[in-house]
């Protein structure tokens, strides 16, 4: 798996790596059991601090995405609880929804915009099997 950090970014480092994780999972790049790297390997290889990386590392483990184990590290554990995963999408599509009507954008643009997405990651998946 590729990760590429944007150092010049206004986002975290961390929430770089783990939005790059969480798409990784999406697009089946990685896939269920899928051990990631050490947390030394992974900064190594990117040039950022451990530090940050077992931030990404924690909040994928507290969002459903990883589990952790002494011996086995990071591995891909996919939460079982979907509606807790609904709720969360809900409430940030809220936030996101009402900042796209701040900003003008419309039903129409957001609907497109949503599909859109939604086929690209479901074509990226479909392309790597």
């Amino acid at each position: 798996m590729l990760i590429e950090i944007d150092f010049q970014s206004d986002e975290a480092i961390y929430m770089q790596l783990r939005n790059q994780i969480i798409l990784g999972i999406a697009t089946s790049v990685i896939r269920e059991g899928d051990p990631l790297p050490s947390v030394r390997q992974l900064a190594g290889d990117i040039g950022i601090n451990m530090h940050t990386v077992n931030k990404a590392y924690s909040v994928l483990r507290q969002e459903g995405f990883v589990t952790i184990d002494r011996r086995k590290g990071a591995v891909i554990a996919l939460d079982a609880n979907k509606l807790q995963a609904v709720a969360e999408l809900r409430e940030q599509l809220r936030v996101l929804l009402a900042k796209s009507i701040c900003k003008q954008i419309s039903r129409q643009e957001v609907h497109e915009m949503v599909d859109e997405i939604y086929s690209s990651l479901l074509d990226r998946a479909s392309y790597d099997d």
